[in-house]
């Protein structure tokens, strides 16, 4: 079963919003397998002015938290696909590692971020998953992500 989402759908998912919000829309997704996620990076961005005026790029931790929140996506997919003890808890999504992060090639405005990740494991609450961004078929950035999701009141 292939999963796609909007930007509505992912809103509701993800407590990011304006400009920390990273995903446009996911391309497709099979909850406890994998995802693919799109970020349409624009001119208009709020860090170009700054990360650099003469030869804009997209700061290279800000592709990391795309890939985590495309990761957190999936997660959460994944886990309502699970029956829970509370059905109306809320959850958030937390970094608990970054391993192997390697950045390819330069992202700018006018480029399409194709985020790809799968989960590689997953026990008591912390997921371990495998993400990669290209651009134009092209790695951008690779890592391998842990992350942990906790319930909020």
């Amino acid at each position: 079963m292939s999963i796609q989402m909007d930007i509505h759908e992912i809103i509701e998912l993800l407590p990011h919003r304006y400009p920390f919000l990273l995903i446009d829309r996911v391309l497709s997704m099979e909850p406890d397998k994998s995802i693919v996620a799109l970020k349409n990076v624009t001119i208009n961005e709020p860090f170009f002015p700054g990360h650099y005026p003469h030869h804009p790029v997209m700061p290279g931790v800000l592709i990391i938290e795309a890939m985590a929140q495309a990761s957190a996506l999936l997660s959460f997919k994944s886990m309502k696909a699970r029956p829970t003890e509370n059905p109306n808890e809320k959850s958030v999504y937390y970094f608990a590692g970054i391993d192997g992060a390697r950045f390819r090639q330069p992202v700018g405005p006018g480029d399409q971020l194709i985020i790809k990740a799968t989960l590689v494991r997953s026990m008591r609450g912390l997921f371990k998953f495998s993400a990669t961004a290209e651009v134009d078929g092209k790695l951008a950035a690779e890592a391998e992500l842990m992350c942990t999701v906790k319930a909020v009141s």
